[in-house]
């Protein structure tokens, strides 16, 4: 049974579980808010397909990188990395504004601070645009990369946590604009990113 359309009560974010109550009345919740109880109407589907808008920005994301590389007198490896690493977070950033209620219900459903603060969860898009816009400048590198790996290494950790116990939720890397399914491949881009800085 899969109702991909419905939302739960509680929160913008799709329906994963299903609770009837006494009366007969049917409830629907998200992963984060599905109570005892509950069942699960909808798994994300893994397939590579679900992945093609992550492919494709990532591609774009490069492509850039590289014309601008090729096209700087002085390019180095570290120049390149920053490029990548600031269009990353700009691109990424602009993609949660597009339902930013909906990344921040997504996004306190896995990340460990998120989780404790919503006020950090709304704040998290302004962090990333911030820190995209400090690498492509140059803009006080040392302090935007030590903010960039802690940022990442706590991304990770709430990730690692997920994937740990195998919850079946939506990765908000993108925001909710795309059904991503948080992977592996959420964890690997985290760490990438943390390593990088």
């Amino acid at each position: 049974m899969e109702m991909p359309k419905r939302k739960c009560e509680l929160c913008s974010m799709d329906a994963t579980h299903l609770k009837t109550d006494a009366g007969g009345v049917t409830h629907y919740y998200c992963h984060h808010h599905a109570p005892t109880g509950s069942q699960k109407i909808m798994g994300l589907q893994k397939s590579i397909k679900s992945f093609i808008p992550l492919i494709i920005i990532f591609a774009v994301i490069l492509a850039f990188t590289i014309i601008v590389s090729l096209n700087h007198p002085n390019t180095d490896f570290m120049y390149v990395m920053r490029h990548f690493e600031g269009a990353f977070f700009v691109v990424f950033g602009a993609f949660k504004f597009l339902n930013l209620k909906g990344f921040v219900d997504a996004y306190q459903t896995y990340d460990i601070v998120a989780k404790r603060s919503r006020l950090y969860a709304y704040a998290y898009p302004f962090i990333e645009i911030a820190l995209g816009l400090a690498f492509l400048t140059s803009f006080n590198l040392l302090p935007t990369s030590i903010i960039t790996f802690i940022l990442m290494l706590v991304g990770s950790i709430g990730v690692a946590k997920e994937l740990a116990k195998k919850n079946d939720i939506p990765c908000a890397c993108l925001g909710v604009a795309f059904k991503i399914p948080m992977t592996k491949v959420t964890l690997v881009e985290d760490v990438l990113m943390g390593v990088m800085s």
